[in-house]
């Protein structure tokens, strides 16, 4: 035998499937040609193989105050749960398994993460939970999540599931053109929400992480309804087509300038500001085009804002914007908005206000562990200090920067 032929033999490994492989394999082999409407039979028959039953997939409403009950052959339904107030909203909130012990056995409530964007919960009951059913449970809910996700580029079922009111078409378009609303990594955390949940109009905001690069947009786009959604689209377009062309911030603006100067001419514009943080390092650069200052808060205090001489809002031909920026220490939370938030007032009464809405940040920020969470408290808690106004569009984007390095999560043994 040769010397080289021994070195590269392949040591034996036992590949025989255990019960839980098993279980979640054939659950991966049936999904994938599976119609969207038969996931829900067959999630309940695979949670019945071990054991459980009363089956259920919640899914976060469109307001992110409820969660609705997924219908489906197989699945119990019921009423929509609020978030802030039940135990499948506290696995939701916290992102970890809750369990209730109940007459019958042990309600379990798993939170559905598509890598670490929420996609809601599943609830099951189960006659006793042992360490071993903690973790199959955990990588069961992991898989529904990712068959959920993937299934709705194919169905409108999910849609309407979430969906507790009618939702007008400019909504649609901008629901359909947003990227997940939270993601969370080792170094990184980004949520935001926007309101009218059901009549959002030219609000919008948009992400992406390449590498050490988290580049990160925020649009308002003039007037209401269906017009102010066609800006905001063009602009986030050709702001995802220009950051693709991995163009500098200050070209980015001007990408987007002509997009919008060539399909709608000069009467019509849209404010935007652009980011971009070096995940590793802390660096953050951004430019502004006529659009509200964002804030930094570090330790819960809001201790300033990043002001920037800026251009004019895009559409306008304003001059190439100058690029600011700002070393972040670990902690920091920067948060976009959009004036919807600020500028809310009755006839006859004064704006809401920016110092307002600081007060309300320092407030819900000591409370909150996460960005998701805090982006929900905070812009529930502006709405209710606005008396429910919202006659423009309003929209909050949190980002958290904890720094390091997540190169170690690739050799992680799970």
């Amino acid at each position: 035998m040769a010397r080289g032929e021994s070195e590269n033999r392949r040591v034996p490994v036992d590949l025989s499937e255990g019960f839980g492989e098993r279980l979640l394999g054939q659950l991966l082999d049936r999904a994938h040609e599976m119609p969207p409407q038969l996931i829900a039979p067959l999630v309940a028959e695979e949670v019945k193989r071990v054991g459980g039953w009363d089956v259920m997939i919640l899914l976060q409403d469109y307001e992110q105050l409820m969660l609705v009950p997924l219908p489906g052959r197989g699945l119990v339904g019921g009423e929509a749960v609020p978030i802030d107030d039940s135990r499948a909203g506290e696995a939701f909130l916290h992102l970890t398994a809750v369990e209730e012990a109940r007459d019958d056995g042990v309600r379990v409530y798993l939170p559905l993460l598509d890598g670490s964007d929420e996609v809601g919960v599943m609830g099951l009951t189960l006659e006793t939970v042992e360490d071993g059913d903690r973790r199959l449970l955990r990588r069961l809910a992991g898989l529904v999540a990712d068959m959920l996700v993937t299934k709705d580029a194919y169905t409108d079922r999910f849609f309407q599931a979430r969906r507790r009111e009618p939702m007008s078409v400019a909504a649609e378009i901008q629901w359909s053109l947003l990227p997940p609303l939270s993601m969370r990594t080792p170094q990184v955390e980004v949520a935001g929400i926007l309101e009218p949940a059901y009549n959002i109009a030219g609000d919008s905001l948009d992400y992406a992480l390449n590498d050490d690069s988290l580049h990160l947009a925020i649009v308002d786009a003039m007037g209401h309804g269906l017009n102010a959604s066609v800006l905001a689209t063009v602009a986030v377009g050709a702001y995802r087509h220009a950051r693709r062309a991995d163009v500098n911030l200050d070209e980015l603006y001007s990408f987007m300038d002509t997009a919008i100067d060539e399909q709608f001419g000069p009467d019509q514009f849209v404010t935007a500001q652009m980011m971009r943080l070096n995940i590793g390092t802390g660096h953050l650069q951004w430019v502004n085009a006529g659009h509200p200052a964002a804030l930094l808060i570090r330790d819960h205090r809001v201790v300033r804002s990043l002001e920037n001489p800026g251009t004019l809002p895009v559409g306008f031909g304003g001059a190439t914007p100058l690029v600011s920026a700002l070393e972040l220490q670990r902690g920091d939370r920067v948060m976009f908005f959009t004036d919807g938030l600020t500028e809310e007032h009755q006839p006859g009464q004064e704006q809401f206000g920016e110092e307002r809405m600081i007060e309300m940040i320092e407030h819900v920020g000591p409370t909150c562990g996460s960005v998701q969470q805090m982006a929900r408290a905070l812009s529930h808690a502006l709405k209710r200090e606005r008396r429910d106004l919202t006659s423009d569009d309003a929209t909050l984007f949190l980002v958290e920067w904890r720094g390091g390095t997540a190169d170690h999560l690739a050799t992680l043994d799970f």
